[in-house]
């Protein structure tokens, strides 16, 4: 992948300049506010325990009133703000090609009975194979990954997933729509590679492929390990003697039986310096086989038959120690070479760089710390976040090492987002700042000492709240 982060300095003070300028744009009410409360997540010392500290640095000019005024009442154009975030130079792969990872990340909110459109996160727990349900805002991310071993990404779009929400159809939409602003800005052109979008293990990657059709983008998903799925017909096919309609699906192929996959159609052997010896089979036009239930159950006509590329990859020992399982991928795209299956399980493995960005804006940015009632503040706060770390990113040219003692030096032009954030507010004051300065105000007399509040907050039910149908029976029952 290119390093957009090698350019200039002078390149990247314009670039973060004119990103500044854009941003502050796509601010309507309490536009002012919302700028200077970026400013402040960017020049805080440490870690953000909680937004009313921000109030107290210089780069804030105004009071904790205007903070909770501006994330409870602010308006922010996120039509714009992904656009303009999409006409920002992205990285690409080594045949230049854009790579988008696509995931989930989830604000908990176990205590907030009183917000509404929180939903059961999955959580891990401290032992081993203990998983919990936890109630909170998840919200879908899509960044745009960079080479090699490293904690940046570009993060491009954040959606609040609803009660009400079908997260395959949400997370589409959501991945066509940041397509299609790349494309209007540029990144992508007639005659380019396909887009690669990576998703983990919890969606359904032939679905997703389904619904992005028409769209230059090649879906990459990981695949559980008891999976059944089918081989292509073998052609030509013979019509038995009493003929009949051929076949639309081959052989069955277990993930858990080696007996029957059979010879690969490609196999490659690659010796890495983190991984050891990588060993890749492909088998080429492999597909699940659809049947009219769940997912599917509203489709009309004939189910389709979504053909792809399954990868198996096998490393010689996983980073951070443990027993090497195979990872089992399905692409989208079919009559790969080795060398595009090499590419495919690498964008996979690169994957795992917006864990590292989850990590930052969590226990350094402070995204999940504010106690917010409503899910649209919450909103307007996580936007403020992803603004704050694509400043991180355009400002790395700009940014010394600044290190603590125990810590190793950074590589020649790739610091850490902590380690660029050290150092923002040293060139923050050479950069545009369009915010406007605050008018004297008297705050209002708030409720009377001593008086209760009369009206009560309304208790909200944590879940899903819209059950689909499951049979044929069900969706009948359910239709007018």
């Amino acid at each position: 992948m290119s390093l957009p982060h090698l350019a200039a300095p002078e390149e990247a003070f314009a670039e973060a300049s004119r990103f500044r300028g854009d941003f502050y744009t796509c601010l309507n009410a309490h536009r002012d506010e919302l700028f200077e409360l970026t400013d402040a997540l960017l020049c805080s010392d440490g870690r953000v325990m909680t937004p009313v500290d921000l109030t107290l640095l210089p780069e804030h000019r105004r009071g904790h009133g205007a903070l909770y005024a501006a994330l409870n009442d602010g308006r922010i154009d996120t039509a714009r703000l992904r656009r303009v975030l999409a006409a920002l130079p992205q990285p690409t792969a080594a045949d230049h090609r854009l790579v988008l990872a696509v995931d989930v990340s989830n604000w908990l909110r176990p205590d907030a009975e009183c917000s509404p459109d929180r939903l059961f996160c999955h959580t891990f727990g401290r032992g081993r194979d203990q998983h919990l349900m936890i109630p909170g805002w998840p919200y879908s991310f899509i960044a745009a990954l960079e080479s090699g071993r490293t904690s940046w990404c570009q993060l491009l779009d954040a959606v609040r997933l609803g009660p009400e929400d079908d997260v395959a159809e949400v997370t589409a939409a959501q991945v066509r729509r940041v397509v299609e602003d790349l494309i209007a800005g540029g990144q992508w052109r007639q005659g380019d590679a396909d887009i690669v979008v990576v998703f983990d293990a919890g969606y359904d990657a032939p679905r997703l492929a389904h619904l992005l059709d028409g769209l230059p983008v090649e879906v990459l998903g990981r695949l559980r390990s008891d999976r059944v799925i089918r081989k292509p017909v073998p052609r030509p096919w013979n019509c038995p003697p009493q003929g009949g309609r051929p076949p639309k699906h081959g052989k069955e192929f277990r993930f858990a039986k080696p007996e029957t996959w059979g010879e690969p159609d490609t196999a490659t052997v690659q010796v890495t310096d983190r991984y050891g010896t990588a060993q890749a089979m492909a088998w080429d036009r492999i597909h699940p086989r659809l049947t009219t239930r769940s997912a599917w159950i509203n489709h009309d006509g004939e189910l389709p038959l979504i053909e792809g590329t399954l990868i198996r990859l096998e490393v010689d020992h996983p980073p951070g120690g443990g027993e090497p399982l195979p990872v089992r991928l399905w692409s989208s795209g079919t009559g790969m070479t080795g060398a595009h299956v090499d590419l495919r399980w690498q964008a996979f493995l690169r994957r795992f760089d917006l864990e590292h960005t989850f990590r930052m804006i969590k226990q350094t940015l402070g995204w999940t710390r504010p106690k917010l009632r409503t899910p649209e503040a919450a909103d307007r706060w996580t936007w403020l976040i992803l603004t704050a770390h694509t400043q991180l990113r355009l400002a790395r040219p700009l940014a010394e090492d600044l290190r603590h003692p125990w810590e190793k030096p950074a590589e020649p032009g790739r610091p850490t987002p902590a380690r660029v954030r050290r150092g923002f507010r040293n060139f923050r004051a050479h950069l545009p700042c369009p915010a406007r300065a605050p008018k004297p105000n008297r705050p209002g007399p708030g409720r009377p000492l001593g008086s209760k509040n009369q009206r009560p907050a309304t208790r909200y039910d944590v879940g899903k709240t819209v059950r689909r149908p499951e049979t044929i029976i069900e969706r009948d029952q359910a239709r007018p």
